[in-house]
C-alpha cells in the first residue's frame, strides 16, 4: 500500500510518525512531500532537519512532477499544511473518490461565531463540505477541532483523533526521585496567548508559602522584558531562571530534570506539543484545558491536572495541590509517561492508520480505534471568548 503525507515541511513534531511509517516497509511504501523550504526563523530555533538523511522525503519545489504523481496516485494521501498551494490536486483526488485524510487544527480558534460568515462558508464548502460523502477523513489535531467542523456539517462520521507524537523510548529514561527542592519547568514563546506571566504569579505564592522550589522558563519572545520587570517586582528572581531558546532535544533534557511541567496557553493554542513531550519525560503536568492536546492526553487527577477556562486561580490551586500532596507528583508523572508509551505515540498512530486503511480497502467499512489516535473525535465545545487577552496582567 502506497501512503503519501504532504505538508509544508518536515520537522521534529512530524518526524517520529514518518519514521514509524517508514519502519512498516513490509506493509507500506511511504513518502513525505515537503512543499516549501523551512523559514529561517524556525531553522534558527532548531526545527530544521537534514532531509537528505531521509530517503522517504520528497521536495515538491524540486521535483513537482514526481510529487504530483504521488499525491494523485497513492492508495492513501494525507494532507497536512500546504498554504493552499495544493488545493487543485486535493480537489482532483477527492473528486476521483480516492481514500484521503486531512490533518487539521481548529478553523474557528478565535471564536465559533465566525462560522456564520457567508464568504467563509462558501470557501469552507469548496474545501470541506462538498466532500462530506467522499472517502475523505478528518484527522483532528486537537480536542476542539471536531466541534468546529461539526458547525459546518463537514466530515460527518469521519472525524478521528490525531495529534503530534514525540520521539522517545525507555532506553535512557531514569525513574524520578523527588528531592527536597521541587523543580518546575515552563517552555514556549513569551507571547500573550501562552500566559508566561502565570508562572511569575505562581512563584510569588509558592515563595510566600515557604516552599522549596525552583522554576526554569525556556524560550524567548516579545514579553521577555516585561517578564523581567514582573519577576523583580514579585521578588522571585532568586527562584526563576530564564534559559533563552533551546533546541528541541535540549528542551527535553530540561523537562527530564524537572518534577512538574507548567502549560499555561489559552484557547489560541491549537495543540501544544510540549505537553506530549513533558508527559513522556515523566513530569506531572499542570495544563490549561483550553489547548487542543490537553483533553486528548490528560485525565484530570489520573495522569496530570488540567484547569478550566484559562483561570489563573484554578491553575494556582492545582499546582499548590501537588506541593501539598507530593506523592501525586510521582504518581501523575508515571501515569503520564505510560499514556504516551502505551497509546499516544508515533508507532501506535502509524499502526492504527495503516489498519484503518487496510480495512477500508478490504470492505469499505473501516473501524475507528477504541481509544487514542484514529478513535472517534467527539464534539467537545470550547469555552469560547469569555475573557480578553488583557487577563494576562491579572496576577493574583
Amino acid at each position: 500500500m502506497k501512503v503519501t503525507f504532504v505538508s509544508n515541511y518536515i520537522n521534529h513534531h512530524q518526524l517520529p510518525f514518518c519514521l514509524a511509517m517508514e519502519a512498516m516497509k513490509d506493509e507500506v511504501n511511504f513518502a513525505f512531500i515537503q512543499t516549501k523550504p523551512m523559514e529561517e526563523k524556525r531553522t534558527q530555533m532548531g526545527w530544521g532537519l537534514d532531509v537528505s538523511q531521509y530517503s522517504f522525503v520528497k521536495l515538491f519545489y524540486q521535483d513537482k512532477e514526481e510529487c504530483e504523481k504521488l499525491i494523485l496516485e497513492s492508495d492513501v494521501t494525507i494532507f497536512g499544511w500546504s498554504d493552499g498551494m495544493l488545493l487543485s490536486l486535493e480537489e482532483q483526488r477527492f473528486n476521483e473518490g480516492k481514500l484521503s485524510f486531512r490533518v487539521s487544527e481548529r478553523i474557528y480558534r478565535e471564536g465559533q461565531w465566525k462560522f456564520i460568515s457567508p464568504k467563509g462558508l462558501i470557501r469552507k464548502y469548496h474545501e470541506h463540505i462538498k466532500y462530506r460523502k467522499s472517502p475523505v477523513y478528518l484527522l483532528c489535531a486537537g480536542a476542539y477541532v471536531a466541534s468546529d467542523f461539526n458547525l459546518i456539517h463537514a466530515y460527518p462520521g469521519k472525524r478521528l483523533k490525531w495529534g503530534y507524537f514525540p520521539e522517545g523510548d525507555d532506553s535512557s529514561f531514569k525513574e524520578k526521585e523527588l528531592s527536597n527542592k521541587i523543580k518546575l519547568c515552563w517552555a514556549g514563546r513569551f507571547v500573550a496567548l501562552k500566559h508566561p506571566e502565570f508562572v511569575i504569579g505562581l512563584a510569588k505564592i509558592l515563595k510566600e508559602n515557604g516552599y522549596n522550589f525552583e522554576i526554569e522558563m525556556i524560550g524567548d519572545g516579545n514579553l521577555r522584558q516585561e517578564l523581567d520587570v514582573l519577576v523583580k517586582a514579585a521578588g522571585v528572581d532568586d527562584v526563576i531562571s530564564f534559559t533563552g531558546n533551546l533546541k528541541p532535544a535540549e528542551v527535553r533534557q530540561h523537562m527530564g530534570a524537572s518534577d512538574i511541567f507548567l502549560f499555561t496557553s489559552n484557547y489560541l493554542e491549537g495543540w501544544g506539543a510540549v505537553v506530549n513531550e513533558a508527559m513522556l519525560e515523566g513530569c506531572a503536568v499542570v495544563a490549561s484545558k483550553e489547548a487542543g492536546a490537553v483533553p486528548f492526553l490528560i485525565q484530570d487527577g489520573v495522569n496530570g491536572l488540567s484547569y478550566q477556562n484559562g483561570s489563573y486561580t484554578d491553575f494556582q490551586q492545582k499546582v499548590l495541590y501537588l506541593f501539598e500532596n507530593r506523592d501525586k507528583i510521582h504518581e501523575f508523572g508515571k501515569a503520564a509517561r505510560n499514556t504516551i508509551l502505551d497509546k499516544w505515540n508515533a508507532e501506535n498512530a502509524a499502526k492504527e492508520l495503516v489498519r484503518f486503511c487496510k480495512e477500508y480497502y478490504a470492505n469499505g467499512n473501516p473501524r475507528p480505534s477504541a481509544d487514542g489516535p484514529m478513535s472517534v473525535a467527539e464534539c467537545i465545545k470550547p469555552a469560547g471568548l469569555l475573557r480578553s487577552l488583557k487577563e494576562k496582567s491579572r496576577l493574583e
